[in-house]
């Protein structure tokens, strides 16, 4: 059965006025965009401007939002924090989130690919005049979030130890005895996709990714004893095995023995240009 289309409707920011979330990363690296942003929203609509100065004050100012709808002033890390708030009050069903992206390219990676104009003006317009669309959400037993998708093992989820002798000793043993050429590490985990085994201990996994696509979460398994991945679609995801860690987003979380994702269909909105 093919997945429903997006539900579209109009953001209506005029009628029910604006809370403006600038976060406090925004502000100290690009003050000109910040500026721009908070011109065309208050001059497009009643518009109460607020200036968190970290994540308590952030999710106080979204509490006491009232009728109002947000609008976030940051990059993706700002716009999951609204999000996840929204989610634990059970209101993301309520209304709809906008988002100006500011901040540097890679921290704007989700908004791009929610389809959130990059230009400030452009975004601060379509939170105006634009269109809400029903988006998917991965939601995990924890209650945590994930707009974009996420990813096991972490990539660079812990820096390395300083230098020391004994870190150089065991480097050079690690040299000594590598495995040979050819030999494949990873990851002892258990993947289910609704309940369907797609790998298990006795296979060493290289990578685990989930997504959301069209109304299901779409799985992928690449193990150390096969080229072809193994994919799957489906409403949940369970992970389980040694601990692990997993980056969704740009938020690393873990380590966790055992995980379960579950697709939400259409469970936020988001304001996108029309067209």
């Amino acid at each position: 059965m093919s997945a429903p289309e997006p539900t579209m409707s109009h953001a209506g920011a005029a009628e029910a006025g604006l809370l403006v979330l600038v976060d406090p990363v925004a502000r100290r690296l690009d003050g000109e965009s910040v500026r721009i942003a908070k011109d065309v929203l208050s001059a497009g609509a009643e518009a109460k401007i607020c200036l968190p100065e970290g994540p308590e004050e952030f999710a106080r100012a979204l509490a006491r939002r009232g009728h109002r709808r947000p609008v976030i002033v940051g990059d993706d890390r700002a716009l999951a924090r609204a999000v996840s708030l929204l989610h634990r009050e059970r209101e993301l069903r309520e209304g709809a989130v906008s988002l100006v992206p500011v901040g540097p390219s890679g921290s704007l990676a989700v908004a791009r690919s929610l389809g959130v104009p990059t230009s400030a003006v452009l975004a601060a317009r379509a939170a105006l005049d634009g269109v809400v669309e029903r988006l998917d959400l991965l939601v995990d037993d924890s209650d945590g979030v994930v707009l974009g998708g996420l990813r096991i093992p972490a990539m660079g989820a812990a820096p390395p130890p300083a230098p020391s002798v004994w870190s150089a000793c065991r480097s050079l043993v690690r040299t000594l005895v590598r495995p040979p050429v050819g030999a494949h590490a990873g990851a002892r985990l258990r993947v289910e996709a609704d309940g369907v085994l797609l790998s298990d201990v006795d296979r060493p996994v290289r990578d685990v990714s989930v997504a959301s696509a069209g109304g299901l979460a779409e799985v992928t398994v690449r193990t150390g004893l096969s080229r072809d991945p193994v994919t799957a679609r489906a409403r949940t995801v369970t992970v389980s095995g040694a601990d692990f860690r997993y980056r969704a987003d740009h938020r690393v979380t873990g380590p966790v023995r055992r995980r379960t994702w579950t697709l939400r269909p259409g469970a936020w909105g988001l304001t996108l240009p029309r067209g």
